[in-house]
């Protein structure tokens, strides 16, 4: 990271402010050039017309409104000039130009304001003040890797994601300069960006009889009276759509000032226009110490505009058209439906899964409390089951569709990277903090795969982004709490890699009961052998091979993308829904009664539930109602949203809490009975301690007459009971008590 904290002052041969004593014969031509230069940009700013209002001018009015900066559009400028000298002067010498349009703006302004002064009697003139142009422009962003010698001070354009900024620093625009022998006073201008100021070697003052000569360098910076500006640096990242097949993302190092300071956040897409300009960087490596000739590269901003499209940070624009085809879409019957079906359409079946994911998409509303207690309005889902079963399609899916995701995986991230970390700035020595997946998704959706190989101390560090959606940092003297208000959209698979039906649902489901009470829906996702399903999903997996390259082409699946996301980021900036009294009477006797067969069930088996049933679950259920409701951009929820999340928690949640071995077994007493002589033959023939293959303990005892089932039943009893283990690949079994 060099050029972190750059700035120094160092010599030039190289004047960056030529005066009239420069080169004889283009001093007057350039004078009148750059005063006519000067005069056209004020004629620009006064007089451009607003195309479709007549007698209006938008860049007057804007002056007026903000007279802090102002934002030119450079296809503006291209129209209003005919022979286009402005345009092409400030994208061939900007450092040069814009300079002088700064100070046209701020005449202009001067002269706006002086109309109103004069009113009062007293005929003074305002203060020219200063103005800071920012350029816009609609032309394509070249890419990172074309930038090269060839650009050096010429106005670029280009675009990528922020991956970290700088602390504001202040940036000296004139240095006073003081000399030690005779204390005279010189101001020399600084260069702009990260430059230094160009420091004369002697003194101008001529010596009086009897006093001593000025010293060669003479001079000594007095920062005090100095004038500066703030400035800040950001590492400016291309964005992962742009990089190259096995090639690594470049960075570029970008140079903001005055009122672009403190406006951006890492992990911001923007695209900027700027100056690509040099440096010397003052701790570059070793080999590079002695070559005078070698600069960084960097970028000057002089224009940036957030990228709306991915980033919905800042509110989104919606057409007119947009709206009423949102809201006509919401009115339609079955636009639950045809929502759920744009979810993912290349994969078979799994439809409550879909409709699971839709409502993760849209989310539930958050609420503030008076006491200043904040409810999430995220909802969480696990997916759990058995290989290929397009677990983690639909993550790959929700990753695209969702305005802002992230996509982890579980081995490959550990708590600090999903969290927030902290990191020394190589330059300045200090700490400072990079935000981890949790804090760039906030506002959106963090999909999580092997969400079960994940390390349990790393599982931790998100317990609290899941359910108070903050993550509190206190490391290395940094203190601070940081917001992800995050979905979270997580896939495992079952400790043996499939999902056993003869375990219990507590072994099948080998997660912590505090991480299983923060998601809202659990789906248990089995790969299930029956000939007619396997024989529906096989001709759909062959024709989505086969019809992939004509679908490529298609146009449409790419547009139902982009409406899914613009509609999804309609209802959650416009729509916030509430249940309605009888809804919510309605949600509270169904919750009572889940607790009540829960209770019951337990009190069957003996253990509890391998998923609590906690008010969790209910607050769960009223997300979902609010998420349904407001796919229909209603601003209330009632009996039917709350009945559709019942159904849908009923399917999910509790099948997962009730499934496992205590539910297929049906025992009936004559069963019972058989078992029970089972384990006395199999504690018979095997003493404390012992071990015997299982091969040949089943077939001793099928020889006895026993059926084969049986035995085997009676040593899963065993084993849950922690009487017999098993050992080399569950081959033989060992008796402990």
């Amino acid at each position: 990271m060099s050029g972190w904290d750059e700035g120094a002052v160092y010599y030039s041969d190289q004047a960056q402010f030529p005066h009239a004593g420069g080169a004889t014969g283009d001093a007057e031509n350039g004078g009148t050039s750059r005063h006519v230069v000067l005069r056209k940009f004020k004629e620009f700013i006064r007089n451009f017309p607003d195309k479709s209002q007549p007698n209006v001018f938008p860049y007057r009015e804007a002056l007026l409104e903000n007279q802090n900066y102002l934002i030119i559009n450079l296809s503006d400028l291209l129209s209003y000039e005919r022979d286009q000298t402005l345009p092409e002067l400030l994208r061939q010498n900007p450092a040069d130009y814009l300079p002088l349009f700064e100070t046209a703006a701020a005449e202009v302004l001067a002269s706006l304001k002086s109309r109103v002064a004069s009113e009062s009697g007293e005929m003074e003139e305002p203060e020219i003040g200063e103005v800071q142009i920012l350029l816009r422009s609609e032309q394509d962003s070249m890419s990172m890797r074309s930038l090269g010698a060839q650009c050096i001070s010429k106005l670029v354009k280009v675009s990528g994601i922020v991956i970290a900024a700088s602390k504001t620093k202040a940036k000296a625009t004139y240095v006073t300069l003081l000399c030690k022998n005779c204390k005279n006073v010189k101001i020399v201008p600084c260069r702009p960006g990260l430059g230094g100021a160009i420091v004369p070697r002697s003194c101008d003052h001529v010596p009086q009889v009897g006093e001593d000569p000025c010293p060669v360098d003479p001079w000594v910076v007095v920062p005090d009276r100095s004038k500066y500006v703030d400035q800040q640096t950001l590492k400016l990242q291309e964005n992962p759509e742009d990089v190259p097949t096995g090639e690594l993302p470049r960075n570029m190092l970008l140079s903001i000032d005055r009122h672009l300071v403190q406006t951006i956040v890492p992990g911001t897409r923007l695209t900027i226009m700027g100056i690509y300009s040099i440096f010397q960087a003052s701790n570059s490596s070793t080999s590079h110490k002695g070559a005078v000739a070698v600069r960084q590269p960097y970028v000057r901003v002089v224009g940036l505009e957030e990228t709306n499209e991915a980033n919905s940070r800042g509110p989104a624009n919606f057409t007119v058209d947009e709206k009423e085809e949102f809201l006509k879409f919401a009115s339609d019957s079955n636009a639950y439906d045809k929502i759920c079906s744009m979810v993912a359409p290349s994969i078979f079946g799994h439809v409550d899964v879909k409709k699971a994911v839709t409502c993760l998409l849209f989310g539930g509303s958050r609420k503030f409390l008076p006491d200043g207690v904040r409810l999430r309005g995220d909802i969480n889902v696990l997916l759990l089951g058995d290989p290929s079963t397009a677990k983690s399609q639909f993550l790959k899916f929700v990753e695209k569709t969702a305005p802002i995701a992230v996509y982890t995986s579980g081995k490959g991230s550990s708590a600090a990277g999903l969290t927030a970390s902290v990191i020394r700035d190589n330059s300045s020595r200090e700490f400072y903090l990079e935000g981890g997946a949790m804090v760039l998704a906030d506002g959106g959706v963090v999909c999580i795969d092997e969400f079960d190989k994940m390390r349990p101390e790393d599982r931790v560090a998100i317990h609290e982004a899941m359910e108070q959606q903050t993550i509190s940092i206190a490391k290395a003297g940094i203190t601070t709490v940081l917001n992800s208000r995050t979905s979270v959209l997580a896939a495992a698979n079952p400790p043996s890699g499939r999902y056993d039906d003869l375990k219990t649902a507590q072994d099948n489901i080998d997660l912590q009961t505090t991480i299983l009470s923060r998601f809202d829906l659990i789906f248990i996702v089995k790969d299930i052998r029956k000939y007619d399903q396997d024989k529906r999903i096989a001709s759909h997996i062959v024709r989505v091979h086969a019809s992939a390259e004509a679908s490529r082409d298609d146009t449409r699946t790419s547009k139902e993308y982009n409406w899914l996301k613009r509609y999804i980021q309609y209802c959650k900036t416009n729509c916030h829904p509430r249940l309605s009294d009888s809804a919510a009477s309605m949600l509270q006797e169904s919750y009572v009664k889940i607790r009540q067969d829960m209770r019951r069930q337990s009190n069957e088996t003996g253990e509890a539930a391998a998923i609590p049933i906690t008010v969790r679950q209910l607050e769960a259920i009223v997300r979902l109602s609010e998420a349904l409701a407001r796919m229909r951009l209603s601003q209330v929820a009632n009996e039917d949203h709350v009945s559709e999340a019942i159904r849908l928690f009923n399917t999910s949640t509790m099948d997962a809490a009730r499934s496992g071995i205590n539910q297929h077994i049906n025992l009936t007493p004559e069963m019972a009975n058989e078992i029970k002589q089972a384990e006395t033959q199999i504690k018979r023939r095997m003493g404390i301690g012992s071990h015997i293959s299982e091969r040949r303990l089943v077939d001793e005892l099928t020889r006895m007459g026993m059926n084969e089932s049986i035995v085997r039943r009676a040593l899963i009893i065993m084993h849950q009971r922690d009487e017999v283990e098993y050992k080399r690949e569950r081959r033989v079994i060992v008796r402990k008590a």
